[in-house]
């Protein structure tokens, strides 16, 4: 059968469906002469007659009205397999999405999401799942639909879509005696000790980078896994923590203030990023829209 393709398998479901070549010819667009080539090419294939002289017409051999309606659904099946998807009903979706975000962003946005998804696709459920690393796999592997955060830098052949930007801004608590001075400077900021959020147990970050820069560092003096954990740190205690701004609608800023940091540190932007063979599935393509609109409104 190596003769055999799927413009065969169109020809011959309309072969039997007419029992007449040039009814045949007609219905698919081609000359009597181009599909009689293409009977001779079914018949080798098959092994098998197909149609066959019956007075003035032609009529289908036992084999082909045997096997005439499994001819007719693979040529329905092989057409939709390779077309393009073309509409969901969204409501009718059932289906689970497993999205990757650190904890703050869950604590700040899943509720909200959760019930912009609920209203429109109420079949749709989401998991969020922790982002202890930024592995990429996970997504390869299928093991994760979204990973919402920094984009790792190596992100290969990942999709991204910015969702919103972001920057970092200096935490303490209220009545904390940095913000007795009329405008925090570096000597300031740099005068207490620091909470640092990090998931490598790393000591330094973008900021002391920046510091360095201009001649200074400061004192970290505890690491968490989290930046909750930097605020809960920071509103408990003298300590200075640093956060992304966004994290400031969390109704555990409320015990602290922030402010400005006295130095320059590069914002950053928050995407939600997925593989590529994702791009045409209609729901999940649904939902990465989802949530750019979501995101789009509260800028």
């Amino acid at each position: 059968m190596s003769d055999l393709d799927f413009n065969l398998l169109v020809a011959l479901d309309a072969l039997l469906r007419e029992q007449s070549v040039s009814a045949a010819a007609r219905r698919l667009g081609l000359s009597t002469s181009a599909m009689s080539r293409t009977l001779s090419r079914l018949r080798t294939a098959l092994g098998d007659p197909i149609l066959v002289p019956a007075g003035r017409g032609m009529v289908a051999t036992p084999h082909a009205l045997a096997i005439a309606e499994d001819v007719h659904v693979l040529k329905d099946a092989v057409k939709t397999v390779l077309s393009p998807p073309s509409t969901v009903e969204i409501r009718e979706v059932r289906r689970d999405f497993t999205i990757r975000a650190n904890e703050a962003f869950v604590l700040l946005y899943a509720a909200d999401l959760s019930a912009a998804v609920t209203k429109a696709a109420p079949g749709i459920r989401l998991r969020f799942a922790p982002r202890a690393d930024k592995d990429v796999q996970a997504l390869r592997d299928a093991a994760i639909d979204l990973d919402i955060g920094v984009l790792p830098r190596d992100s290969g052949e990942l999709r991204c879509q910015t969702l919103f930007e972001d920057r970092f801004v200096g935490v303490a608590r209220a009545g904390h005696p940095i913000f007795d001075a009329d405008r925090i400077t570096v000597e300031h900021y740099t005068a207490w000790g620091h909470v640092l959020f990090s998931t490598q147990a790393d000591f330094a970050g973008p900021i002391d980078r920046a510091l360095a820069e201009l001649g200074h560092d400061r004192d970290v003096r505890l690491i968490v896994p989290s930046f909750p954990a930097v605020i809960a740190v920071a509103a408990a205690s003298d300590l200075i923590g640093t956060i992304p701004k966004s994290y400031c609608k969390s109704a555990a800023t409320r015990e602290i203030r922030t402010f400005d940091l006295p130095i320059t540190v590069p914002g950053f932007n928050i995407v939600q990023a997925w593989h590529p063979r994702m791009d045409t599935d209609l729901a999940h393509r649904w939902l990465r829209a989802l949530m750019f609109e979501t995101f789009h409104a509260m800028s």
